[in-house]
């Protein structure tokens, strides 16, 4: 398998995650400085601790996606390690983040590095237990599922009209999604999902016997790639 990236965007939106990270907590600490020595400046203490707040949430956003380590891209490389060289994943190359292309089809990979439980019940996905951290980061919007569906539409749809630009719209083969958890710490409980959900140690195989079923052919599989380089 052949894996392609962004290596420019990731480095520079990991270098953004660890400013704003550092910007939060200089303005943060301002904030509380001010709430304890100057009383009748409250209404500034409240502005830096609510802007601090929101650094807060876009350094954190952008360090789990660029700056952790192992990043998404390189977790999702060492899961599909050993694929046949048909494959190819494409990392913040194209609308979609994470994209693979093969003998499986056209895949829009979206991972997920939370632990606990994974639901999927009455149209809608959940997540539980993972410890009073993960519950703690849930509150403040940074460890729940959100819409996986309507994220996900969101790269596949301009992902259908790059590729159509290139191949002409009749020419686009079908686009699948999955969510990928890369913790060996979570429990999935969503065979009733519109879309398949699994850890990351057995997507390998899946698309091993997906390939099998052949439903993408080789003269497909070159089309898209090669839109994909222009």
């Amino acid at each position: 398998m052949k894996s392609i990236k962004n290596e420019k965007l990731i480095k520079r939106n990991g270098q953004i995650g660890q400013w704003t990270s550092l910007a939060a907590l200089i303005v943060l600490g301002l904030g509380m400085y001010i709430s304890f020595t100057r009383t009748d400046l409250f209404v500034y203490s409240l502005a830096a601790l609510l802007v601090g707040f929101t650094l807060t949430q876009i350094g954190m956003y952008m360090g789990n996606r660029y700056g952790r380590s192992p990043r998404p891209d390189e977790k999702l490389d060492a899961g599909l390690k050993g694929l046949q060289n048909e494959f190819v994943i494409y990392h913040y190359m194209t609308p979609a983040s994470h994209l693979l292309v093969g003998p499986a089809g056209v895949w829009v990979l979206h991972p997920y590095h939370q632990r606990g439980k994974v639901t999927y019940k009455k149209n809608r996905w959940r997540m539980s237990g993972g410890g009073f951290l993960q519950g703690y980061m849930r509150f403040f919007g940074q460890e729940g599922l959100g819409r996986p569906d309507i994220e996900l539409d969101s790269e596949i749809s301009p992902l259908k009209k790059h590729l159509a630009k290139q191949m002409g719209e009749d020419q686009v083969p079908p686009i699948q999604a999955m969510l990928v958890f890369t913790s060996d710490e979570v429990e999935i409980d969503a065979a009733d999902a519109p879309l398949p959900a699994m850890k990351l140690k057995d997507i390998k195989e899946f698309f091993r016997k997906k390939a099998k079923e052949k439903p993408i052919s080789q003269m497909q599989i070159e089309a898209v790639k090669a839109a994909l380089s222009e």
